[in-house]
């Protein structure tokens, strides 16, 4: 039974999908003006592993994210490197969808953009402004009325007396009320604009995901997400736009990502304090950045350090160090239902713990990645142990690991290059020169010339390689 905490009740819930056997998720995506960095990365991979496991529970899943192609940041940025906003927002949207292949992270089934939604937001503003949910205002821009919509601050949990007594009443003169936000802006000089019945202008941030979610999924669908930050006041206004639009229920169930932290602060753009995918992907692999983003649950915070990405390397590499010397092509042969069923008649019978069974518990409970990632911990232990006696059992415990880590985007590399390669472009100890080490290393042990073979074991491990010894007398080798 799958369980999901909901921003808007403030507590798990059993999912209860509105169709029999299909889901409609919608997540706030990236407004490409700049890189990705880490914290568009832990969306990414959070709401990515949420889609897999949802296909892995035979749901019909339709998973829609969308881009913002067109806002202030857009063509401030624009305007600073002197070219057309559609340049830009193509060249990042390029450079979006290459992070998004580098980690692992599976295309959403529907990718709107703002600018291919133009008339679908205008006529959401004017049922809006039809149901005198919204007007306009005395600069010409149009703006939604809050006050006018009885449930505002139900995500939240704010108060709009609270929030009324908190805003500076001249901020705005165009206003009616100084909550109220912008549902279409008028153009300005030099400034992408649409026609529209209030003139040339553009869109508001917030109504584009309201038209682009129900445009794609609906009037009324089941889950919505993006991270913590959105929340407040972006989810809360589509609310209020979408519900006051339609007179039917916007979202079921409310997911929101914990923040990425640095030094006690939220990693964004505007703090300054942000990494971005691909600067992090010079120094780690992809699936370390993975591992990491899943090593805490998608609702705690994420504390970004070069230690944490280490520990999460170190740990990765025992998950493929278990995998190691098992035929992976062999697997892949393997009937997967007779393999499950053995797995499943051997914890009937009290033979084996059904690892599968307690991945699938922890992801039914709000999808606790840290706990699934332990059991794949201790499958491992169970693979090694079983190498060295029962291939059968290796089969089993291998694919099982192998079936599991890929519900998380995990150990979809081959073994020895995962452990023998390196991301450093510089790196001038190659594999081939490890192996020739290794090898006059294993020619000093047979003449028993123990000093150089501890010497090259040593100047080896202090060049971040480390050397393990079988009982049968082989070396293998990994990257530290």
């Amino acid at each position: 039974m799958l369980k999901i905490y909901n921003t808007l009740t403030r507590k798990k819930e059993e999912f209860k999908p509105r169709v029999e056997g299909k889901v409609g998720m919608y997540v706030c995506g990236m407004t490409v003006y700049d890189y990705c960095h880490v914290g568009h990365a832990r969306v990414m991979v959070v709401f990515d592993t949420v889609a897999r496991y949802f296909r892995h529970l035979d749901y019909d899943l339709t998973y829609v994210r969308n881009i913002t192609d067109i806002d202030d940041k857009i063509i401030q940025r624009a305007n600073e490197n002197g070219e057309d906003f559609n340049r830009l927002t193509e060249r990042f949207i390029e450079a979006m969808h290459q992070d998004e292949l580098a980690l692992g992270v599976l295309p959403p089934d529907i990718e709107p953009k703002a600018t291919q939604s133009i008339a679908d937001i205008v006529r959401m503003i004017e049922v809006l402004i039809k149901n005198s949910l919204a007007y306009v205002g005395g600069n010409g821009d149009v703006f939604y009325a809050v006050s006018k919509f009885k449930n505002y601050g139900q995500l939240s949990g704010k108060n709009l007396d609270d929030l009324q007594a908190g805003e500076r009443v001249d901020v705005d003169l165009a206003k009616r009320n100084p909550l109220d936000f912008v549902l279409w802006k008028m153009a300005k000089p030099d400034e992408p604009s649409w026609q529209s019945p209030w003139g040339l202008g553009r869109p508001g941030w917030h109504i584009e995901c309201s038209a682009m979610s129900t445009c794609c999924l609906g009037n009324h669908f089941d889950i919505h997400g993006g991270g913590m930050d959105l929340q407040f006041p972006h989810h809360e206004n589509e609310i209020a736009q979408s519900e006051g639009a339609t007179g039917e229920t916007f979202v079921n169930l409310w997911m929101h990502n914990g923040f990425v932290r640095i030094n006690e602060e939220k990693m964004s753009k505007s703090l300054g304090n942000f990494f971005t995918v691909r600067e992090v992907l010079k120094q780690y692999k992809p699936e370390i950045i993975r591992f990491f983003i899943l090593s805490s649950h998608y609702r705690s915070p994420l504390n970004y350090s070069d230690e944490q990405l280490n520990e999460a390397g170190t740990a990765l590499k025992r998950l493929y160090n278990a995998l190691r010397g098992v035929n992976v092509a062999e697997l892949i042969d393997i009937d997967l239902n007779s393999l499950d069923a053995i797995v499943e008649d051997r914890f009937r019978q009290g033979e084996a713990r059904c690892y599968k069974l307690d991945f699938e518990k922890a992801m039914d409970d709000d999808f606790n990645t840290p706990v699934a990632l332990s059991v794949l911990f201790d499958l491992a232990r169970e693979l090694n142990k079983a190498k060295e006696t029962d291939h059968e059992s290796t089969k089993v415990f291998a694919f099982t690991l192998k079936k599991l880590a890929s519900l998380l985007g995990i150990l979809q590399e081959d073994p020895e290059d995962f452990l023998k390669s390196s991301v450093l472009e510089d790196e001038a100890l190659t594999n081939e020169t490890i192996e020739q080490s290794i090898q006059t290393r294993l020619d000093a042990k047979k003449t028993k010339n123990w000093v150089l073979a501890d010497k090259i074991r040593d100047d080896l491990k202090g060049q971040g390689v480390i050397l393990e010894d079988s009982p049968s007398g082989q070396t293998t080798w990994r990257r530290e």
